[in-house]
């Protein structure tokens, strides 16, 4: 039985031991899926959509120890005993919260591009464009694009982000994520990782692969690692940014799947 009646949207491959992989703020499970497809042939590859992304529920609170329970509660659901767990950026804190509260279902942890440690506010500005876009005057996807580009130059970061539009049963273009719930979550999200007065700091291997050119894991993070994950390690990926499985995915994977096979 789980704690709460709504279970994450989720998407199941593969057979073996158990993997799951949490994507980012405004991302989908469809995000990792270049990191999915090559470990199901040795896994059991479970991807996920976070409350308020993709097709899962909405919510109006985001913080890490419930982000934490809603994997927790899928887990129960699906009769995952243990597993691994990856996460990308918000993915990344969840599964370290997740490591941190249920330390006896996580075998191992692979953070890609964060660190349990608050971060400014650095979205504000996708936010307010994505909330400007008139949903009535997008045809195709392309208007989105138009609309969006005063806000967010970046033309990857737009098409990144106008994933989340898809055709409603009108036919008509709307978000799949909740924007409205995103927003109003959004300094919840960019809080630090807590240990709880009555846990301990996660013991199992963890790894942490930077992107060689992303400012999201920096030296003066390293104390806040070691004090919630001491067995922890680091790779970087030179060359590749915050979105690191996308921009170097062979480099990623041999990295990904060395660690967790050893």
């Amino acid at each position: 039985m789980t704690k709460n009646t709504e279970i994450l949207n989720y998407k199941q491959v593969g057979t073996g031991p158990h993997i799951v992989l949490i994507h980012g703020l405004f991302g989908s499970l469809e995000n990792l899926n270049m990191v999915a497809k090559p470990l199901t042939q040795d896994y059991c590859v479970t991807s996920v959509d976070v409350r308020n992304h993709g097709n899962s529920f909405h919510a109006g609170t985001m913080q890490y120890p419930e982000l934490a329970q809603d994997i927790i509660n899928l887990l129960d659901h699906l009769n995952i005993e243990v597993c691994i767990l990856l996460g990308h950026s918000m993915g990344g804190k969840i599964a370290i919260q997740v490591a941190i509260e249920r330390p006896e279902r996580i075998t191992k942890l692979v953070i890609a591009d964060i660190a349990p440690v608050s971060y400014p506010a650095h979205h504000l500005r996708i936010i307010e464009g994505l909330q400007a876009i008139d949903l009535a005057q997008v045809v195709k996807r392309k208007d989105a694009d138009t609309q969006l580009a005063p806000f967010v130059d970046n033309i990857g970061v737009r098409q990144f982000l106008l994933r989340n539009l898809a055709l409603d049963s009108q036919g008509k273009f709307a978000f799949k994520c909740s924007l409205t719930d995103i927003s109003s979550c959004y300094p919840q999200i960019m809080q630090a990782n807590t240990l709880p007065s009555n846990k301990t700091p996660y013991q199992g291997q963890t790894l942490f692969i930077k992107g060689g050119n992303s400012d999201y894991i920096l030296p003066e993070h390293k104390e806040a690692i070691t004090a919630l994950l001491p067995n922890s390690k680091a790779k970087i990926i030179q060359g590749a940014g915050h979105w690191l499985h996308a921009e170097k995915t062979i480099a990623f994977n041999k990295i990904v799947t060395d660690f967790i096979s050893t």
